[in-house]
């Protein structure tokens, strides 16, 4: 299976130059300890993640042919909106399915953009993307299982080596793996010295199992819907993604629900940055898990997201 490539990442720099943002590297001196972090604040997206970077990548690589048969992807709220996004930039119909458990504002801010929406309960998401495929001649545009995904995304990786080139240490959330893929291609390609270690829920952990066993592992929606980490619970690692965490990745550590919600208020109150719950999972590892990390001078912490709930956010808030 052939791995995505620093080239291709490259490549998809310049597609995606004048669609997605180049975002800072964010000092954060009130973070603990002896070293230097930086956020890498993926929140001031367009569409508020990361998952543009990816999205219009693939589908700018589609031909004019393959655009006009209509878009067809599965998410819980990002990846839609990051779909639909970039499929009415080049005019396409956009048709997302997502989980009937998926926040009702990124489902609404889904629909604003112009797609049209499916809700199916959380067993179907990937199943009937794939039903629309054959039915209606649709073009897939997965979510992370893919290599013009894992490439688009991998340009934050890029850009952490451009910026930082002294970088010891990447924390980057994992759930498909397309994210955490792009990412570790990018910086081992560019400062091969440096860890990257994945982060993701404790009720969500099925690329730690898999990572521990050396074997892909599956969990259940049941269980992976038990976290308040919408991003982060999909049931497994995508074979590609697979293929690139077994070559790159050097950890995977876990955070709890608690640590999250805390470090969602200490990145609105002291970094003055809204994170949804798993925008704020890389964080929390570097506030919570430092014992579980490599020793390093300068992190960066990779904030995938800021599509929170409001209501989930002021109980955050109001909290402390």
């Amino acid at each position: 299976m052939d791995l995505v490539t620093l080239a291709d990442i490259r490549a998809a720099q310049n597609r995606i130059g004048d669609v997605a943002v180049r975002t800072p590297l964010i000092p954060a001196p009130w973070a603990p300890g002896n070293g230097q972090l930086f956020i890498k604040p993926e929140m001031l997206q367009p569409i508020g993640a990361f998952k543009i970077r990816g999205a219009f990548n693939k589908i700018a690589s589609l031909t004019a042919d393959e655009r006009a048969r209509g878009l067809v992807a599965s998410s819980s709220g990002n990846h839609a909106q990051a779909v639909a996004y970039a499929a009415r930039m080049f005019d396409a119909k956009a048709t997302i399915v997502i989980p009937d458990t998926a926040p009702a504002h990124k489902v609404a801010a889904t629909k604003a953009l112009g797609a049209e929406v499916i809700l199916v309960p959380p067993a179907e998401r990937d199943v009937v993307p794939r039903q629309l495929v054959a039915d209606r001649g649709y073009v897939l545009v997965p979510p992370f299982d893919d290599a013009a995904i894992i490439a688009g995304q991998g340009t934050i990786g890029a850009e952490i080596a451009d910026d930082l080139s002294d970088v010891d240490l990447v924390l980057v959330p994992v759930s498909g793996g397309g994210l955490i893929s792009g990412v570790a291609t990018a910086i081992k390609a560019l400062r091969p010295e440096a860890r990257v270690v994945g982060v993701e829920p404790e009720l969500a952990a099925d690329a730690t199992d898999s990572f521990r066993t050396g074997r892909r592992v599956e969990w259940s929606p049941e269980q992976t819907h038990r976290t308040i980490a919408d991003g982060l619970r999909t049931a497994s690692v995508g074979v590609l993604p697979w293929e690139h965490i077994r070559a790159y990745v050097d950890d995977i550590v876990t955070v709890s629900e608690d640590e999250m919600r805390s470090t969602m208020r200490t990145l609105v109150v002291d970094g003055r940055l809204v994170a949804e719950p798993s925008g704020a999972a890389a964080t929390a590892a570097y506030l919570y898990a430092r014992e579980r990390l490599p020793e390093a001078t300068r992190t960066v912490a990779v904030a995938s997201g800021g599509n929170a709930d409001p209501a989930l956010l002021a109980e955050i808030l109001a909290i402390g």
